[in-house]
């Protein structure tokens, strides 16, 4: 086969892979930063048909899935098959979040990478895994940067408030938006993983080079670098809010005691002329 074709999608926040191997008796625990691979007579009686050794399909636990010489029917059948697993998939609309991306193998040719495809001289065992790693992560970043945006806008509709003198912003708004920001930097960190690398890569010079090209060229750490600034930059806001949310309640406070003190005092005066 000269031409290796993958299709990526970010469909969840984080998928049970665990649970996923039960289901298909594979005897294995898989830890977070491993990817399940199904093939063979496993995605055959997921997709209930008879498949080639060359089709695959790598599940991640931080929500994305990789299917790799699947055809769309494909597609739609094993994500049947995860909504059954896990409900929050919605079958409808998993390809919001996706890329497609293609290993070309092409003999006395140099390693060549462009927004569809890369091409190499010769094939080799780890090339399906590291692609299908690298777009997997790009994927699951293009969604948690939408939702990045999404935090965004309801922090400039708070500061619109702020400039018109109109804040009225509750802690629970407040504590709502912080507990976004830190799940998207938990889902970031924690889940998508940009910051590791594949195990293959420490056993193998080659494969560490060539996850490090494409991972460089999908620029996976300088999106990863944005989000945490962008992140930070939101912590501040928050922060800010909140010494003004509770400045602003302290001064009410102070406000109301005095009105107290005068109207006791005028209550006081008014008993003593009586």
């Amino acid at each position: 086969m000269d031409r290796i074709v993958f299709k990526a999608y970010a469909i969840s926040n984080e998928i049970d892979l665990n649970s996923i191997a039960d289901l298909c008796h594979i005897p294995k625990k898989y830890t977070w930063e491993e990817p399940l691979i199904l093939y063979g007579n496993v995605l055959s009686s997921i997709l209930k048909r008879d498949l080639s050794p060359e089709q695959k399909v790598m599940v991640f636990s931080f929500g994305s899935v990789v299917f790799i010489n699947c055809t769309n029917n494909d597609e739609l059948v094993f994500m049947e098959y995860l909504k059954s697993i896990k409900s929050d998939i919605d079958t409808k609309t998993y390809d919001k979040y996706s890329d497609d991306y293609q290993l070309e193998i092409r003999e006395n040719s140099e390693i060549e990478l462009t927004d569809k495809y890369v091409l190499v001289p010769k094939f080799e065992d780890f090339y399906p895994e590291l692609i299908s790693t690298v777009i997997a992560k790009s994927v699951a970043l293009e969604k948690t940067e939408e939702k990045l945006g999404q935090i965004v806008d309801k922090l400039e509709t708070m500061i619109d408030k702020l400039e018109k003198g109109k804040l009225n912003v509750g802690n629970k708004e407040i504590a709502n938006t912080a507990a976004k920001i830190v799940r998207h930097e938990y889902n970031t960190l924690a889940y998508i993983m940009i910051l590791d690398k594949p195990d293959i890569t420490w056993s193998s010079i080659q494969a560490e080079e060539f996850y490090t090209r494409m991972a460089e060229f999908f620029e996976l750490n300088d999106r990863y670098i944005i989000l945490k600034e962008k992140t930070n930059i939101l912590n501040s806001i928050i922060d800010g809010f909140s010494s003004i949310t509770h400045s602003i309640r302290g001064l009410f406070v102070e406000w109301v005691i005095v009105l107290l003190i005068v109207v006791e005092i005028v209550l006081m005066l008014i008993d003593l002329l009586k």
